[in-house]
């Protein structure tokens, strides 16, 4: 009847981390299955059932635990949309200075000004985008 027990609880922890995503429950889940099957197979004391389960708790959790989140751990968030421009090359299209111009960056047309405030930049030249303000692309030519 224990192992029974075991088993559901096992079950249940595993099906819980579907929900949290910290393989922390997963790995208490394969413990609880591991001490289902030592209790199966050898109908040990409580006790016991209660020692295997915390020592493959302690084992998964400090040991296995960490090289699977190494592993499948989420990568580092790929910029997108107007996070993913700074350090891209754009093209003037209308001369560029303190306050307004037009560039084109990626395709699109932007609104754009100069990063440094004394700078004008001349329709054709090739620009680096610092960032973004708001809709407006700052931009630099570079050393």
């Amino acid at each position: 009847m224990a192992a029974v027990v075991w088993l559901v609880a096992g079950v249940l922890l595993a099906a819980a981390e579907m929900f949290v995503g910290e393989l922390t429950l997963l790995m208490l889940g394969s413990a609880a299955l591991l001490t289902a099957g030592v209790s199966f197979l050898t109908e040990a004391p409580v006790v016991v059932e209660a020692v295997v389960f915390a020592v493959s708790a302690v084992v998964l959790l400090l040991g296995v635990r960490p090289a699977l989140l190494r592993r499948f751990g989420t990568p580092p968030p790929t910029p997108t949309n107007a996070d993913a421009l700074p350090g891209k090359t754009a093209l003037v299209l209308e001369p560029v200075g303190e306050h307004d111009g037009r560039v084109k960056l990626g395709g699109e047309i932007w609104s754009a000004r100069s990063l440094d405030p004394g700078q004008e930049y001349p329709q054709g030249a090739t620009v680096y985008v610092m960032k973004i303000d708001g809709a407006t692309a700052v931009v630099w030519k570079g050393p």
